[in-house]
């Protein structure tokens, strides 16, 4: 099934944009609108059935008034049957578009590139995809049936007309003012509900980022500043809101009220008509019950009005975020690896983020199929950009990154990631049980290899101590686990997901020594069939490399063994300093130190 989508025609208007999307499910639409016009109709006939009974049965003694009772009787039970049919399907269907709205950002978003996210507040995205889908979802339920309503003073108006066309007149000679005050509040509407809707998603961004940050918070002491900010930002949405409160108080009761006037016009003038025999006296009764009926519609005609304008802003902000185009993205002529065997070559490669100076100038490094390479550096040469640009998070200024030969410009995203995988040094985990994240490659894998995967990442004394073992749920962020647990769990995954080549991006940065030597252990259980990349700082990482290549100034300036660097290479034993300084340990092996 083709996934749905907004207009692309950016100068088309909202409404024609998202019509595709509401016209996805138009069939069940279509019939509530249908159903809710002849609720309307049905209506209508109430107050034309109550002239007729006031005028053949008090006013002229004919018929009997049960009969006109029962026929009453009969019109609202259809009225209440087709209401409650037409109303159901009205607002299933505009549930079930803000079902198709939220998975259509979903996916668009997950299709976004990295770039994206660097630049853009989840607090943003997350009010999105929420609260303004929520404010078109309003729109949705309830303004067709407020349409309807206007449908209903159609209906109404033509048998009026048929009553008496000069009576008639004098009901509707004050609609043109309501619709200049609606016009007029629309006008204003809009800015201020784009406003209001950008202040909430602030809102919500912080919100989110205090909770996420809250230990940082606390340990520095700031709640009383975030209060503050979060006050501030509230007091920013309180304004906007009420200066939109304000234009609805000003405007809505002049639209609500006017048609008001048609009323005290029906009763001087219909009277009139009355007393001297030209109008009848059950025509005077239906028309102060149709003058009431009409003003429902314009009494709602201002919650429609606030209601679109909300949407439009809403759907401004939305479009907004659709209209973003990823930035990577599969080649036309993208193929699969379906046997990768795991050679990388970085060839000139060159690479800067937006507005930042040149990173990697001319970086080249090649990896056999099985090797395992080490790459080394002050922090800030640009290794971990590195293995954002393998698995092409971004991609190259310059230069090309090649697996078995072929540009991964030109390997399909999903086959790429599958076949290159990344630990960093702070792992996202999910809020579910230890199993689910450590699964949540490849859900059907079997326990024995989940056991397997588990003692290679050193997890099994973890899932020991743990108080439901792998069911234990985590946390939000896994934050109940310590960084190197997280680390561990985040390792685990990556073996479950079976890549060829596989990252570790300073992946054992926050584990003891301990825990490092049974991860190296299993480190060394899977070099075999793997091509293994060590972005490190820790010397005891560095020598599980066959081959060290130590990068300065965005390029790789040297590479052999460590003993190798460490004998002709000044910047590399300076960083060996550091790494010996920091770990309290010295390296198995002699060697000279020297005075930089």
């Amino acid at each position: 099934m083709t996934a749905l989508q907004v207009d692309g025609d950016i100068s088309k208007g909202w409404v024609k944009r998202f019509w595709p999307v509401v016209s996805n499910r138009k069939r069940v639409m279509i019939i509530a609108l249908i159903g809710s016009m002849l609720a309307n109709a049905i209506q209508v006939a109430g107050p034309y059935v109550l002239a007729m009974a006031i005028d053949n049965t008090l006013v002229a003694h004919r018929g009997s008034l049960l009969t006109y009772g029962v026929i009453l009787l009969l019109l609202a039970v259809a009225r209440f049957g087709v209401g409650y049919m037409y109303r159901f399907m009205l607002l299933k269907n505009a549930y079930d578009i803000e079902y198709d709205l939220r998975t259509m950002i979903y996916r668009h978003l997950t299709s976004l590139s990295k770039s994206f996210y660097d630049r853009t507040s989840s607090g943003q995205l997350v009010a999105r995809a929420n609260s303004d889908v929520r404010v078109i979802q309003m729109l949705l339920a309830f303004g067709p049936n407020i349409l309807s309503q206007l449908v209903l003073f159609v209906f109404a108006l033509v048998v009026m007309m048929t009553m008496s066309p000069t009576l008639s007149l004098v009901v509707v000679i004050t609609m043109p003012l309501v619709l200049l005050a609606g016009r007029r509040m629309r006008s204003q509407m809009l800015p201020s509900s784009w406003l209001v809707q950008a202040r909430r998603a602030d809102i919500t961004s912080m919100s989110g980022e205090n909770t996420e940050g809250v230990r940082v918070i606390k340990a520095y002491g700031r709640e009383e500043q975030q209060v503050g900010l979060m006050s501030r930002l509230s007091r920013r949405l309180q304004w906007a809101t009420v200066y939109q409160v304000d234009i609805q108080a000003k405007w809505a009761p002049i639209a609500q009220n006017i048609p008001r006037l048609g009323l005290l016009g029906v009763l001087l003038y219909g009277g009139w008509l009355v007393i001297h025999g030209a109008l009848p006296v059950g025509d005077l009764v239906a028309f102060s019950a149709y003058v009431v009926m009409l003003q429902a519609p314009f009494q709602m005609l201002g919650v429609l009005l606030v209601q679109f304008q909300r949407a439009a802003a809403s759907a401004g902000r939305i479009l907004e975020l659709l209209d973003e185009r990823p930035e990577i993205y599969d080649s036309p002529g993208a193929v699969d690896l379906p046997d990768p065997q795991g050679r990388v070559e970085f060839d000139s490669v060159s690479f800067r983020y937006p507005s930042r100076p040149l990173l990697l100038d001319g970086f080249s490094l090649t990896l056999e199929p099985g090797d395992t390479v080490a790459i080394t550096g002050m922090t800030g040469c640009g290794k971990s950009t590195i293995a954002q640009l393998l698995a092409r998070f971004y991609d190259v200024s310059a230069g090309s990154i090649m697996i078995d030969g072929i540009d991964v410009r030109d390997i399909k995203l999903d086959s790429l990631r599958k076949c290159a995988g990344i630990v960093g040094d702070d792992p996202f985990l999910f809020t579910a049980s230890l199993l689910e994240n450590i699964s949540y490659a490849n859900p059907d894998v079997t326990m024995d290899r989940i056991w397997e995967v588990a003692g290679q990442a050193g997890m099994l004394h973890l899932i020991e101590e743990l108080p439901q073992g792998l069911d234990t749920v985590v946390g939000e962020r896994g934050y109940t686990l310590s960084g190197g647990e997280r680390q561990r769990v985040a390792i685990a995954r990556l073996l479950i997901a079976d890549p060829k080549i596989i990252v570790f991006d300073d992946a054992t940065s926050a584990v003891d020594v301990e825990t490092e030597t049974a991860l190296h252990a299993g480190i060394s259980a899977i070099r075999g069939g793997k091509t293994i990349l060590l972005i490190a700082h820790r010397l005891s990482t560095i020598q599980l490399a066959d081959r060290v290549a130590y990068m300065k100034s965005g390029r790789i300036v040297a590479s052999g063994s460590h003993e190798e660097l460490l004998e002709r290479v000044p910047g590399y034993y300076r960083i060996y300093g550091l790494a010996t300084t920091q770990t309290g340990s010295e390296p198995s092996g002699s060697y000279p130190r020297r005075v930089l």
